[in-house]
């Protein structure tokens, strides 16, 4: 048994912690006699709460001075940074990314606080003549109103802040949902964000089951949607908001490629598959979990990497020696195993891992895996596994690398290893993907510039940076006489 506390958290909801009657237990996924936290469990009281709050507070802080709104999230984020080790720290105790991944993943979180910060204050629009003489035109942005946000457990704290800081920034108010298996950070930021001085129902959160999400998507004051999780709980997402006209943003997942061309620098091929397939045990959602490899350097590579792979030290999250930790839950672990044993009976070669792993406290380990001599259309190559489980395809050339990368429903991100400048062009422009990653690993983003994907990736305007204006504010167009 561990001897760090228990915390019993709270609905957020009009600036009060409201207690519930019910609640569960979030269990620590590399320890699960380690009771992270104690999670009141609402319903639809709680959803029409927190949108009342929400719906009422909109009006004032849509029409503050944006400094009121630009110090606010600076204020969030400099306290985010300031708690990064005990952020950081609850992070990977919750959700099982090595300590690092979770204090990296925390001040990211701060640093978006801190870039919406100065957005806040950036929110701009256009003189025009009109055609008609003595006639001016003004556009300018516009708060939309209530925001229902919808976020996964996989990037607990940097999600929630990617949504949340536009958001606030340009004027609208929140309800956010965060996933059930990360509930204890989710609530470390609402805390922050009441502790530097959040207007009441400004910012709410709630806890509880997945119908809880869909009363928030399907509510007639929320204004508009933005959700990161499966296509098919997406869809669902998509289909109530627009229902009702809501805008709605979409971001579901990917089964991204990496391309590994004969003339790949072979180290800096190893090193990009190791870091994009396996790092935060696979759980992300610009992970490359297919690998499309050229035929002169495949076995070179194949061995390579999988040498490195059986490696992997995987272990307590907390431990400085862990460098992958365990699934976030029992079910994410099963989904691996799972899929391990497909690609097996489809004809996949276990090259490294595969097999169950027992470490001395109970915990959902994955054995890291990497499977050969898979076909494109076998359903490890289809399908998003979201775990520590990376697959290889033998193609002939560089043509026949991009047909491959190109197949599938999803397009998130994809990568290409090549030492030749006429390739890595050619991949940028012709691959079907929201990003491109040249030498790079597929998983890693800056926090500044545009993320979402193609295809059934994602839906709607894009995420983050300078983009997420399009999405958390209405242009108005205004004429006058002059």
């Amino acid at each position: 048994m561990t001897d760090t506390p228990t915390v019993t958290l709270a609905q957020y909801i009009g600036g009060e912690r409201v207690a519930a009657e019910t609640s569960e237990e979030s269990l620590n996924p590399s320890n699960t006699q380690d009771v992270v936290a104690r999670v009141p469990q609402g319903g639809e009281a709680e959803v029409e709460a927190a949108v009342g709050a929400a719906k009422a507070a909109f009006p004032a802080w849509s029409e503050a001075s944006p400094e009121v709104r630009s110090d606010l999230l600076d204020k969030v984020g400099d306290t985010i940074l300031k708690r990064r080790e005990e952020l950081g720290r609850l992070l990977s105790r919750e959700e099982g990314k090595t300590l690092p991944e979770g204090i990296g993943e925390t001040v990211r979180a701060g640093r978006i606080f801190k870039y919406f910060a100065g957005e806040a204050l950036r929110r701009h629009g256009q003189n025009l003549d009109s055609v008609r003489p003595g006639v001016e035109i003004q556009t300018y942005r516009q708060a939309v109103g209530v925001f229902g946000l919808i976020t996964p457990w996989n990037f607990p704290i940097a999600i929630p802040a990617w949504k949340t800081a536009p958001a606030l920034a340009f004027g609208n108010t929140v309800v956010i949902k965060p996933a059930g298996p990360t509930p204890a950070i989710a609530a470390a930021l609402a805390d922050i964000i009441y502790e530097c001085g959040a207007p009441a129902g400004v910012f709410n959160m709630i806890f509880g089951p997945g119908s809880m999400g869909a009363k928030l998507v399907e509510h007639k004051d929320v204004d508009g949607v933005s959700f990161t999780g499966s296509q098919a709980v997406g869809a669902s997402v998509a289909e109530a908001a627009m229902k009702r006209q809501a805008r709605v943003q979409l971001e579901m997942g990917g089964k991204n490629p990496l391309v590994v061309l004969d003339d790949a620098d072979l180290d800096r091929a190893v090193m990009v598959a190791l870091d994009g397939s396996f790092y935060a045990t696979g759980q992300r959602c610009t992970a490359s979990s297919r690998i499309i490899v050229t035929e002169g350097i495949h076995d070179r590579f194949v061995k390579a990497l999988a040498e490195k792979v059986a490696a992997l030290k995987v272990g307590d999250p907390l431990d400085p020696a862990t460098q992958m930790g365990p699934a976030v839950s029992e079910a994410q672990r099963e989904t691996s195993y799972r899929y391990i044993d497909i690609a097996k009976a489809e004809g996949g070669r276990v090259v490294t891992g595969g097999g169950r792993l027992q470490l001395e406290n109970p915990g959902w380990w994955v054995q890291p895996t990497l499977i050969a001599d898979t076909h494109k259309d076998m359903r490890i190559n289809c399908e998003e596994v979201f775990g520590p489980v990376a697959s290889t395809v033998r193609v002939k050339d560089y043509d026949e690398a991009l047909a491959v990368a190109n197949d599938g429903d999803f397009g998130l991100s994809a990568g290409v290893v090549t030492t030749s400048l006429k390739y890595a062009r050619d991949f940028q422009r012709r691959v079907k993907a929201g990003m491109v990653m040249v030498n790079l690993p597929t998983a890693g983003v800056d926090y500044h510039v545009p993320f979402g994907g193609t295809k059934k990736s994602s839906y709607g305007a894009r995420e983050q940076g300078f983009a997420a204006v399009e999405f958390y504010t209405q242009t108005k167009t205004a004429y006058s006489w002059a």
